[in-house]
């Protein structure tokens, strides 16, 4: 008799498989659904950015009544830890412990600094909502408990993030490397609307406890989905552990790394390409709402449609590394893509063209995510095996400072140049054409790279690692 079922499922599954973004990452020893669960790392990290950046940032500043200021001093504190993203990497490089693991025991105490910075923020939120008895509480107490739990949060997401991705790495062989960083940066981007949406359903009527119930329950979630992630995804490693290593000073590491021929450049090539793509995220709504003149429900679109863009090039940029491509070259592509974009967006403001703008913004958020993907994967492809977590912090630190120096330099210019000036479009127009420089120059420092005697240097070295990668052992999966 014919099993009707059997074979839905086996469609439905076929159809998955071929179609789905970064599908091809799986393999028979690391399936789809190991680097599915895998990924919810990044959905808390995503769940984090919307919470601190969009819906405590609005709430601070409408509902509690928190100078914007102070809002955007707490919102930038998880920056003082990016720096450190590095140190974490390489620390995770050479962990040694009783059980053999490097990267768990890191996932595990970033989760625990997130949870604790979830824990402190309700009693902040009290005091400055002055809710029942707290109104009696100093408002200094209030501020720098929220200020603190914004650090711990932050810290919590950058070391969860950079241990996640290396053990992401660790996991499957050099080759398929782009498709799994393609589909972590998914996952971060699924979490952020998820999260977006749950949040905006729970708050739509707004109370002070209605808050403090939203951020405990994304403690308790947090905690929960990084614990299914990790769990049973390294391996324990007894050689590691019975004959540990001879301890690496960071300084000593970070010498070798950026002695490797272009890795300076190439980590000069990311803090251009970040600023210059970076500086609009914090701009693109007010310019639309002010200088366009459109709705507030018009201009979220705008986010939709950079976030859009950025989920286009990152597919691309797996398939294309995947068939043969080189990394720096997508990233190159990306930088030249991201100039016309934001020329266009340029001319959306002289000319007063609505459908310009989102043409701007959706092709600047296509070269957004070749380069980030292009410059990621080289990056993790220059560096050797036992320096991935290293190579790692050090993307994340260069780009996330990068991205937060541009962002308040942006803000600032803006402020400056409106304080001075009756056109709505004046305060703007400088910041966007800031950016094509900053990613004209990333694209000249990308084309020297590739066509340079770097060529033959970094280029040569990732063939050599990605030959050592592929020949060594890989753990077929975690031991009991």
């Amino acid at each position: 008799m014919f099993d009707y079922r059997r074979f839905a499922l086996g469609r439905i599954t076929s159809i998955s498989m071929r179609y789905m973004p970064f599908a091809e990452a799986a393999s028979r020893e690391v399936p789809l659904s190991r680097l599915m669960r895998l990924s919810l790392f990044q959905v808390t990290v995503g769940m984090v950015l919307v919470l601190l950046a969009g819906t405590l940032n609005r709430v601070m500043i409408v509902e509690l009544g928190v100078p914007a200021t102070i809002v955007s001093v707490m919102i930038a504190l998880p920056l003082l830890f990016a720096p450190f993203r590095a140190l974490i990497g390489h620390r995770s490089d050479n962990l040694v412990t009783a059980l053999g693991w490097r990267r768990v025991p890191y996932i595990y105490k970033g989760t625990m600094l997130q949870f604790g910075g979830f824990a402190i923020m309700p009693f902040a939120l009290l005091v400055l909502s002055g809710f029942g008895e707290a109104h009696d509480a100093p408002r200094w107490i209030g501020l720098t408990a929220a200020a603190l739990a914004f650090l711990l949060v932050g810290a919590g997401a950058h070391i969860v993030q950079t241990v996640g991705l290396a053990l992401a790495t660790d996991l499957v062989p050099e080759r398929d490397q782009p498709s799994v960083v393609g589909l972590m940066y998914i996952m971060l981007l699924v979490g952020m609307v998820i999260s977006a949406f749950i949040y905006g359903a729970l708050l739509e009527n707004y109370s002070p406890l209605r808050l403090i119930q939203v951020v405990q329950g994304s403690a308790v979630v947090t905690v929960l989905l990084n614990g299914i992630a990790m769990w049973k995804q390294e391996a324990r490693n007894r050689e590691r552990a019975q004959n540990p290593q001879p301890r690496v000073p960071f300084s000593d590491a970070w010498a070798r790394l950026t002695a490797r021929s272009g890795m300076v450049q190439l980590l000069c090539v990311i803090a251009l390409g970040t600023a210059g793509f970076g500086m609009a995220d914090v701009l693109l709504e007010p310019f639309g709402g002010q200088v366009l003149q459109m709705t507030v429900a018009q201009t979220t679109r705008l986010t939709i449609l950079l976030a859009s863009g950025t989920l286009i090039g990152f597919v691309l940029a797996s398939r294309v590394i995947l068939r043969g491509g080189h990394p720096m070259a997508l990233a190159w592509a990306g930088a030249m893509v991201g100039i016309p974009a934001f020329a266009a967006i340029i001319m959306s403001g002289l000319s007063g063209t609505v459908p310009l703008l989102l043409i701007g913004t959706l092709t600047a958020g296509f070269g957004a995510g070749l380069f980030g993907h292009g410059t990621l994967t080289a990056t993790m492809r220059a560096a050797p095996r036992d320096q991935i977590g290293l190579a790692l912090g050090a993307w994340g630190a260069v780009q996330t400072t990068a991205a937060g120096v541009g962002v308040a330099f942006a803000g600032v210019l803006r402020d400056h140049i409106s304080a001075g000036s009756t056109d709505s479009a004046a305060p703007y127009l400088p910041v966007f054409a800031i950016e094509i420089g900053l990613l004209l120059l990333a694209s000249i420092a990308a084309l020297r790279f590739l066509r340079s005697g770097l060529e033959t240097g970094t280029l040569k070295n990732m063939t050599d690692d990605a030959g050592q990668r592929a020949a060594a052992p890989f753990p077929a999966g975690p031991s009991t």
